[in-house]
């Protein structure tokens, strides 16, 4: 015994047979909703025409999703003011264009016992972008890299 739904049929509980010969009198499909159930329910659709809809309302979805770019800047312990304007008005540019950036310091060798100036050089690009960004992650050792980063404002 099932519980029958769906359109065009009378809803109430038939037996199995009597509901698949329903659905293959309207070249339907009988699915099982609900297992669980007592009795189990099943519904009388067109399958394909289901699974179809179902994609096409995943891909929507998916199309509607915002993919999150992440740029990358790598600046040295020792960057010159020049050079940390020249990539500070980049990650300015990216910011607007709505993508995250990662600022990092990188060092090299023996450069690593300057890891105070790496973190100052991090926190001044910052105060620098705060306008155009908020910081999402502070400054942070990895390694030989030291590692922030910035989310555009919205």
């Amino acid at each position: 015994m099932v519980r029958l739904v769906g359109e065009n049929v009378e809803n109430g509980i038939f037996s199995s047979r009597e509901a698949i010969n329903m659905a293959r009198e309207q070249d339907l499909d009988l699915v099982e909703i609900s297992p669980a159930a007592d009795p189990p329910v099943c519904k009388v659709i067109d399958y394909k025409k289901f699974l179809f809809d179902r994609k096409k309302k995943q891909k929507e979805i998916k199309a509607k999703t915002v993919k999150v770019v992440v740029k990358e800047i790598r600046l040295g312990p020792h960057t010159d003011d020049h050079d940390f304007n020249f990539k500070l008005r980049h990650a300015i540019k990216f910011l607007q264009d709505g993508a995250k950036v990662k600022v990092d310091v990188f060092f090299k060798g023996r450069s690593i016992v300057y890891k105070d100036t790496g973190e100052i050089i991090l926190l001044r690009f910052a105060q620098e972008v705060e306008e155009y960004g908020k910081v999402e992650q502070m400054p942070r050792l990895e390694g030989k890299r030291m590692i922030m980063i910035l989310s555009p404002k919205k």
